[in-house]
């Protein structure tokens, strides 16, 4: 992989995961329950998000919000 598609991909991933945690803090929850929450880039340039380990109780307010209809 060309050093320029890893920096391309790890941007999109931290900015993807920089939305993850903008909106847990949204939510209220504490920053301790998605310290994991981490940009990752695969060998082949693919951006993600890892989630890792999130608190129980921090994962049933998440899909709480997610379940929440929005207007439109």
């Amino acid at each position: 992989m060309e050093m320029r598609t890893w920096r391309q991909s790890r941007t999109t991933a931290t900015e993807a995961a920089e939305s993850l945690r903008a909106a847990f803090a949204v939510l209220g929850i504490p920053e301790s329950a998605w310290s994991s929450v981490r940009p990752v880039v695969t060998n082949t340039g693919g951006a993600y998000v890892h989630l890792g380990m999130i608190r129980a109780d921090a994962v049933e307010q998440i899909a709480a919000a997610l379940r929440v209809p929005t207007e439109h």
